[in-house]
């Protein structure tokens, strides 16, 4: 399992003809930045600026470090998933098709190939986004010194979400014209406005917290 692997293992897998691919690699660089958000928190915590809040903030901002760890949990998970999720596309394209029986099964699990292979990104940004939700709290009440990590996650997490939906949009093309095709047309439309968004939001609050420290 990659996800099992050590850092300089992994890097030097992806540099190969054997790498996890793009859709791997981000469900990574997505619970990296998810985890600095959490390293933020962890920073917060006991300190007076934290312990002075008004204690329903202060439960906010727990329960949202208790999601932010469970997704990372499921962003690891998306690191081996991603990296299998075009085995059925191959598997399929090995099909014998002398018939027209054979042409219209190996076509069907093409179909139904290609739709793993896109489900299975979508699924990584959507935990992509969740995470990004969940970093309103912490950018509003996390430590001001530790609140470039806040930013950086962010950063890294808007990056891995956009570059997700890449593997979506490359395997789109081979989806029949349909109404899974439109809804999956339609999520890409909306996860695209919403990553753009929040980390429009996200950063503004994080510079503005710079700003007040000059």
């Amino acid at each position: 399992m990659f996800i099992d692997m050590g850092l300089v293992e992994y890097l030097e897998k992806t540099k190969s003809k054997d790498m996890p691919g793009g859709g791997s690699v981000v469900g990574y660089t997505g619970a990296l930045g998810a985890a600095l958000t959490m390293m933020v928190a962890n920073l917060t915590y006991g300190k007076k600026s934290f312990e002075s809040l008004d204690e329903s903030i202060k439960d906010e901002v727990k329960k949202d470090y208790d999601k932010m760890d469970a997704l990372i949990e499921e962003l690891k998970k998306m690191v081996d998933e991603d990296a299998k999720s075009f085995d059925g596309v191959l598997d399929a394209y090995k099909l014998p098709k002398e018939t027209d029986e054979e042409k219209a099964f190996r076509k069907q699990k093409i179909q139904e190939g290609y739709k793993v292979a896109m489900d299975v990104p979508l699924r990584t940004c959507e935990l992509i986004l969740e995470c990004m939700r969940n970093q309103r709290s912490f950018a509003k009440y996390g430590n001001i010194y530790a609140i470039t990590d806040q930013g950086a996650g962010t950063l890294l997490l808007a990056a891995s979400g956009e570059a997700v939906l890449l593997n979506v949009i490359i395997n789109l093309n081979s989806i029949d014209e349909g109404p899974y095709k439109e809804e999956v047309k339609e999520k890409l439309a909306k996860y695209t406005k919403e990553i753009k968004e929040l980390k429009e939001e996200l950063m503004d609050s994080c510079y503005g917290r710079l700003e007040i420290m000059k």
